[in-house]
């Protein structure tokens, strides 16, 4: 239940788990089994009235819209013909089944539209299919018939719709949830959410052309912006909720959904390009997708829009259940568990308020560095896990970048004392905000009176709808210091989840440990030394005769090579400089990363002097991100150091033996079938990461983790950190590591965490010899990610008995607190 993707467990399925050999099976188990069935199978089959029709042919009650009403919502024509019919404005759209017989069609409707037919700018996307699948731009009739050939190809869908790109508009999303009982439908629209995509100066935006990709919509980045409320006119707010709700009555939709939308103006039917030199606020509403099945991620527009209104994820997940059922002869209990509502945890600014016994952990977040955003995705699931925890009270803390800007650059850079810095006590509906920009935003808007006001009366509006009252909780801001010393009053535990920066250096280590504050991870020294990967390296090299060895180094000043670089950019003298480094390494690719920095940032494999001369030009022009094609070698986005860092590593790359999850598409032999794990095996090396969980000197390393790289040589961020990509195996299939190596890979890892003095929650990286269990150790982190995605949460569950998340970060605290005086306890 916890994998990161369906291709986790794939190959594990014919061997661990029965299939029903029916659908009219699997429907009966449904029926004796369960009081309702709450679908969430996004797509096709799942949003398309496929599983709604079997459960509606069995006669089982279910949560969401009926199998008719689904059907049409599903298909981007249907639904936009039905629209129109019912008076809603509609982008104009067009058909595409035939592509021979629709050619002469497709030309007439630019015409009409007033596109050009050669270079008129559309969006082609399959008309039935999720609303970030295969959706592209296309200029032009013919790039049109290219972008719908290769997606009928795909086989995403049969059939494909063309409709103008909207250059001027503004982008929202809106949650519709349905309040009434029975067959008395009381639907209301929450506040709605404006999606901003923000073009910051590099080829990416103009690479996806503006799209809200996969990538965009659930990868924290600054490259899009949500603002809840919009940033619309009251009135025109209204008009969004109004027609979103006119929406659901028509088009017969159930309990809850996601309606996507622009706002925009026709100006008289002249086309969006036209009207974008009119200096005017567009006020026409279009919807564009309509969502049966919200996200459901934690942070998704479900739980961001209904948390401003005061709706814990508990609370929104209990109303619409209650809805559904109330559809059927199905009782439900509508009471809110206290201890899950939003309402139980008044936090934040009122810590000192709640007294009830229970262990206060203040759980911080954020900061400076690459991986701030991967910090707010491990601070929000620790958060929201600890909530669960009937013996502890958690409350959510933001530390503030030092700088910003819209670059997210450090150009202006001032250097603040750690004790300076800022700290912000978050209320629960800013935590769930996209960024860490968008946080502090958030905070400093809240602080302003007049906008404070005006968004309080459209909250109060929607609750009064939803018959509900919502105490405002507004953000308070703290220095470090005062933070600290909040914590010290309240004899809280600090969890900390900062990758990089004070929280992985040791710095806030030191200084909690200076006022006796317990906190999570290991010590300060420890934290300084795992840092610094040349240090580290250093302390592990007498373990060589135990089995453990790290890669060679060679060690830079960045300032010295990038003098050297800028002062003399010739490929001559770049390739002098490159084949004196792969000469001291005798490599014939290095891995580069920074000496002191997060796991993934600036990590990429250099194969030749131009790779080499590209990455230090990156870092001196301090571009944020290398996209993929920068490098001769396949990669994927490798996000950059926001400050050029001190110092440089460079090692041979170990080449390791691919894992591949064979695919449809991919597998040419006929006796492998899809899903099927293949891996050569020529090298004898993997790439793994294990968790280690202890005290001091007593450190338990979980089972390891292969993550099966799939855009490159280094793992990506998202392939680490985001939900739905990269594939984990853990532990790694007996089939390529067997159990008695496994054995003797956790035994070293053992020894490594103990010999760098790590304590509580930990990860370490290395390679893996799969036949004598000898192991490079690549690096160990003192604050590991803590995303739900993270192949921390797998190895918790892999032991025995299974450490749900939960457990998991509630042992963590327990930890932290193990030799002081304290009642809490594991």
């Amino acid at each position: 239940m916890y994998s990161n993707t369906p291709s986790d467990f794939d190959f594990k399925l014919d061997k661990m788990a029965k299939p029903f050999v029916s659908h009219s099976e699997f429907v009966k188990h449904l029926k004796s089994s369960s009081d309702i069935v709450f679908p969430i199978i996004h797509g096709q089959f799942g949003e398309d009235g496929g599983i709604q029709e079997l459960l509606e042919a069995g006669g089982v009650p279910f949560v969401g819209t009926g199998a008719a009403a689904a059907r049409r919502a599903f298909d981007k024509y249907e639904a936009s013909s039905e629209l129109s019919r019912q008076g809603f404005a509609t982008l104009p759209i067009f058909l595409l089944q035939d592509l021979a017989q629709d050619y002469d069609g497709l030309l007439k409707w630019f015409v009409t539209n007033n596109l050009d037919t050669g270079s008129g700018k559309v969006v082609v996307k399959p008309a039935c299919a999720g609303s970030s699948i295969g959706v592209n731009v296309a200029r032009g009739v013919d790039q049109v018939v290219n972008r719908a050939t290769i997606l009928l190809k795909k086989g995403i869908d049969t059939r494909v719709v063309v409709e103008p790109f909207v250059a001027t508009g503004k982008e929202f999303t809106v949650i519709i949830l349905d309040v009434g009982s029975g067959n008395n439908k009381q639907p209301v629209a929450l506040l709605p959410t404006e999606v901003e995509l923000k073009d910051l100066g590099n080829d990416e935006f103009e690479i996806d052309e503006g799209i809200f990709t996969f990538r965009r919509k659930y990868l924290p980045t600054r490259q899009v912006s949500y603002y809840t409320p919009p940033r619309f006119l009251p009135e025109i707010i209204e008009k969004i909720r109004n027609e979103a709700v006119r929406l659901f009555k028509t088009l017969e939709l159930r309990h809850f959904v996601r309606v996507d939308g622009w706002l925009v103006d026709t100006w008289n039917g002249q086309t969006f390009q036209e009207s974008r030199q009119k200096a005017h606020i567009p006020n026409e509403i279009y919807f564009s997708d309509i969502n049966i099945l919200s996200g459901m991620e934690q942070t998704s527009f479900l739980f961001q829009q209904s948390a401003q209104v005061g709706l814990s994820h508990s609370d929104v997940l209990r109303m619409v259940v209650s809805c559904a059922c109330s559809s059927y002869p199905v009782h439900f209990d509508s009471h809110v568990s206290r201890r899950m509502s939003l309402s139980s945890s008044n936090g934040f600014a009122h810590t000192s308020e709640v007294n009830n016994g229970k262990q206060k952990v203040f759980v911080i977040f954020g900061g400076n560095t690459s991986e701030r955003q991967v910090s707010l995705m491990s601070g929000t699931n620790v958060w929201l896990n600890l909530r669960t925890c009937d013996d502890i009270d958690a409350f959510p803390f933001l530390l503030a970048p030092e700088w910003e800007d819209d670059h997210g650059s450090s150009e202006n850079k001032i250097e603040v004392s750690p004790l300076c810095r800022t700290v912000w006590a978050l209320p629960y509906a800013l935590v769930l905000r996209h960024t860490v920009e968008e946080i502090v935003e958030g905070c400093l808007e809240a602080l302003q009176p007049e906008r404070s006001a005006s968004t309080g009366m459209l909250r109060a509006q929607v609750a009064s709808e939803l018959k509900r009252s919502i105490r405002v909780e507004n953000p308070k801001k703290m220095t470090v210091m005062e933070w600290i010393k909040e914590a010290k009053e309240n004899k809280a535990v600090v969890y900390i989840a900062l990758h990089g920066d004070i929280g992985e250096n040791g710095t806030l280590q030191g200084l909690l440990e200076g006022f006796n504050v317990p906190h999570t991870g290991s010590g300060a020294e420890a934290s300084r030394l795992c840092m610094d990967k040349e240090a580290t390296a250093a302390a592990l090299d007498h373990l060589t005769s135990s089995g453990i060895l790290t890669a060679c180094k060679e060690v830079y000043n960045v300032v010295d090579l990038l003098e050297a670089f800028s002062s003399d950019k010739s490929m001559l003298n770049v390739e002098e400089q490159w084949k004196r480094l792969i000469m001291k390494l005798q490599a014939t690719s290095i891995c580069v990363k920074p000496a002191a920095d997060g796991c993934s940032t600036g990590v990429a494999r250099l194969c030749c002097a131009s790779d080499y001369c590209k990455y230090l030009d990156a870092l001196h022009a301090q571009i944020p991100r290398l996209l993929p094609g920068t490098l001769s070698r396949t990669h994927a986005i490798v996000e950059m150091p926001l400050v050029p860092p001190k110092k440089l590593i460079f090692e041979p790359f170990i080449e390791t033996d691919d894992v591949i999850i064979s695919s449809q598409d991919s597998s040419h032999d006929e006796n492998v079938c899809p899903g099927e794990l293949l891996w050569e095996g020529k090298s004898r090396w993997l790439e793994i990461t294990i968790g280690v969980m202890g005290t001091k000197d007593k450190m338990h390393a979980f089972n390891p983790s292969i993550t099966v790289k799939q855009s490159g040589d280094i793992l990506s961020l998202e392939e680490k950190f985001q939900g739905g990509t990269g594939v984990n195996l853990t532990p790694p299939p007996q089939s390529i590591v067997g159990k008695h190596v496994i054995d003797i890979c956790r035994k070293r890892i053992e020894l490594v965490a103990n010999t760098l003095q790590l304590a509580g929650l930990a990860r370490i990286d290395a390679f893996l010899q799969v036949d004598t269990g000898e192991l490079i150790v690549i690096e160990a982190n003192t604050v590991p990610g803590m995303t739900p995605s993270t192949v921390l949460v797998h190895q918790a569950l892999a032991e025995v008995p299974p450490m749900y998340p939960s457990q998991l970060f509630r042992t963590a605290v327990a930890l932290s607190v193990a030799t002081e005086e304290n009642t809490f306890v594991a």
